[in-house]
């Protein structure tokens, strides 16, 4: 019975994955599709529980699971809270136009995307970036293939720029105080990361030959747009000290941020002509919903032990490969559990083996449109951005991938 359990679970997250792939082919929206697909998943679990030591088990997996997507939700509303405020007000927009010049090549406007995108989400989280970075998209008003080859870029820098910073990327924190490598270590996976986003760049610049004239209208800012755009940035700047000091989630340091732009706005009377609650409402709540429904999925593989039978991957391969294909697997699976089931698994592996994991699992998820955070989001701000649409980069994603990974593997041997 567990066998036929296990096969009719994993055949659910099959279904949740086709449900992704062909949404633009059954009109039924992703995230209706994973939500219920995940929620049934645990139903079926609870159901079946053979005994009552099983049914205590998935207990702790279901509030684990919960724990991990309420983190993610309320980091998400806040940060999304913020970038709409920001972004209606023009501070954004402004922002954008002061470094961009008023006429620019596309080959150089890509270039600079990239870069800004890679070093952006160096000091902040890779959804803040992602959120911001889509704002930059779509203030530029191009036909939607080159917005498409755009906002790749910007999902596979994103990712890219967190990997060598503890605060960048959760799984790099979690290999950091597992104590299989250290800052010097990490610091030195920047330049591997930097060089798949630069041929990555390369590869998508390939046929952009126009020129992009930006109209510059910046709008008037308020003292008090100011002043929540200050807060903004400190929110982004504690996040990451609080979290390398402290250990405080991001999550409860954007709520408090959040929390403060509110009363900022009270302060100002800016509250009665356009309440600054209402902001909370035009975010993205399909994002979030598509996000339960995923990680509902992953935490039940995690739950069946579909995540630990990946690990044998170790006794069949050289780590260095095995590493290589877990960052592919993490387009796919959630790299957190993936991460953690290498982590506990006892492998030995060097120090550069060890790099060469913590780039993988933290840009492999680039591959895949819904393998990263960076991804999900993008896909909620451009509605022209689909699944299918996306895996028309796999190619040079996938090269980028291979040479920040080769770069990440040689490195580490050349140093260490």
């Amino acid at each position: 019975m567990t066998e036929l359990l296990h096969v009719v679970l994993i055949g659910f997250a099959i279904l949740a994955l086709l449900g992704v792939v062909f949404e633009e082919v059954i009109h039924v929206n992703k995230a209706k599709v994973t939500l219920f697909l995940g929620t049934v998943s645990w139903l079926i679990m609870f159901i079946f529980s053979p005994d009552e030591a099983h049914l205590l088990t998935v207990e702790e997996g279901l509030s684990e699971s919960i724990s991990e997507i309420a983190q993610l939700w309320l980091f998400l509303v806040a940060a999304m809270t913020f970038v709409a405020y920001l972004n209606k007000k023009g501070l954004i927009q402004n922002l954008i136009y002061l470094f961009l010049p008023s006429r620019i090549s596309e080959p150089m406007l890509l270039f600079l995307t990239g870069i800004f995108c890679f070093v952006f989400s160096s000091i902040a989280d890779n959804i803040t970036a992602t959120l911001v970075s889509s704002a930059l998209i779509l203030s530029l008003n191009l036909e939607t293939k080159k917005t498409l080859r755009f906002a790749a870029l910007v999902v596979f820098a994103v990712n890219s720029g967190g990997v060598a910073l503890i605060t960048g990327d959760v799984t790099t924190l979690m290999i950091f105080l597992s104590g299989h490598v250290g800052v010097l270590q990490l610091l030195y996976l920047s330049l591997p990361a930097l060089c798949g986003v630069l041929v990555l760049t390369l590869i998508l610049s390939f046929g952009l030959k126009g020129e992009v004239v930006i109209n510059k209208q910046m709008t008037p800012i308020r003292k008090v747009d100011l002043f929540i755009g200050a807060v903004f940035l400190c929110t982004i700047l504690l996040t990451i000290a609080f979290n390398a000091l402290f250990h405080i989630p991001p999550m409860l340091t954007f709520l408090a941020g959040m929390s403060l732009m509110f009363l900022i706005a009270r302060f100002f009377n800016d509250d009665d002509d356009d309440p600054i609650l209402d902001y909370v409402r035009v975010i993205e709540f399909e994002t979030l919903l598509f996000f339960l429904g995923i990680l509902l999925l992953v935490g039940m593989l995690k739950e069946i032990g579909v995540l630990h039978s990946i690990v044998s991957l170790y006794d069949m391969m050289p780590p260095v490969l095995a590493n290589y294909l877990m960052g592919i697997l993490s387009a796919g699976i959630d790299n957190v559990p993936l991460t953690a089931a290498v982590l506990k698994s006892g492998i030995h592996m060097d120090t550069p083996e060890w790099m060469g994991l913590t780039y993988a699992v933290g840009v492999g998820g680039s591959l895949l449109i819904i393998g990263s955070a960076a991804g999900i989001v993008m896909m909620s701000k451009l509605s022209e951005l689909t699944f299918g649409r996306y895996v028309r980069f796999i190619l040079p994603l996938l090269v980028a991938y291979s040479v920040g990974y080769a770069g990440t593997y040689f490195m580490g041997h050349l140093l260490f």
